[in-house]
């Protein structure tokens, strides 16, 4: 079983810059050559549950007509993601700004571009309804989010990963089947600086299954009349950590499209997001099924 996956999503072109520190406020610092790749949560998502998760994945976004709208075509396509139904709008393709320090960590700002201009047709909602999981995040406007949940079938998820970090209003909480997030926004959601475990009690008050990812320590699967299960990290040396929560999003979601369970799928998506991190970019770092399947071993 392959599962239907359909991502309603950002898309950027990622600029990044490798830094031997990340700079404080008012500083210049000299850092190595510009790399220009392909990026964006949702695109980077997509890629991620078609070539490491192996579903069918349909990638929902709005480019725009230039030719970073072509690099990431040409990449989503590369991985067998579906692109037919990608929106082109009157603005700029959006843009991501980062920083790679040594130790692998990043720093990113975000010109949203033509993802702000993200709208469903009635072709895209018809996509929708026909996936057995929506992924969505919050790079794109909130009523997208709210427009994707309402178009899904019975008895098909909706994900959404809260990131970047915002309140959620309640009537968003209500339409989520599983709200994925690392501590950090888990602690912005759940208003309160707590032990992950803590974190996802007061989550599980507005929706039914959390995941939180604790880096390289794996992430904490936690679902209502459930215990809380510790999916344990793969120990990897980091090279950058651009798009591993996008790659863990991915297969994650086409794990359950696939038919796995909640703790069962985080594995595959923690092993996934390990391998990412070995290597440079977002999309171009994304593993194979093969790889991925291997390492979860």
């Amino acid at each position: 079983m392959t599962g239907q996956v359909v991502v309603v999503g950002s898309a950027n072109v990622d600029l990044v810059v490798d830094v031997p520190r990340h700079p404080g406020g008012g500083e210049t610092i000299l850092g190595g050559d510009l790399r220009r790749t392909p990026g964006g949560k949702g695109a980077n998502s997509a890629v991620a549950a078609a070539r490491a998760g192996g579903a069918d994945t349909t990638f929902v976004g709005a480019l725009g007509r230039d030719e970073s709208a072509d690099l990431l075509l040409a990449s989503l396509e590369r991985a067998g993601v579906r692109t037919d139904l990608v929106s082109r709008v009157d603005a700029p393709t959006g843009t991501a700004l980062i920083t790679v320090s040594p130790d692998g960590e990043n720093a990113i700002v975000v010109a949203p571009g033509a993802n702000a201009r993200l709208e469903l047709t009635a072709t895209q909602v018809e996509r929708i309804a026909h996936a057995d999981v929506v992924l969505a995040q919050l790079e794109i406007p909130l009523d997208m989010v709210r427009a994707a949940a309402a178009a899904r079938r019975p008895g098909a998820r909706m994900v959404l990963n809260a990131a970047p970090s915002q309140d959620l209003p309640g009537d968003v909480w209500a339409a989520l089947d599983l709200l994925v997030v690392n501590e950090y926004e888990a602690a912005d959601l759940a208003h309160t600086q707590a032990a992950p475990e803590e974190l996802a009690a007061a989550l599980l008050e507005r929706v039914p299954a959390v995941v939180i990812t604790l880096g390289a320590e794996g992430s904490l699967v936690a679902q209502r009349d459930r215990e809380p299960v510790r999916v344990p990290g793969v120990k990897v040396a980091a090279v950058d950590t651009t798009g591993a929560g996008d790659t863990f999003c991915g297969v994650l979601a086409a794990g359950l499209a696939r038919g796995l369970d909640l703790a069962g799928a985080a594995r595959l998506a923690g092993a996934a997001a390990a391998l990412a991190v070995t290597r440079p970019g977002a999309q171009d770092a994304v593993p194979t099924v093969a790889e991925v399947e291997e390492s979860a071993k």
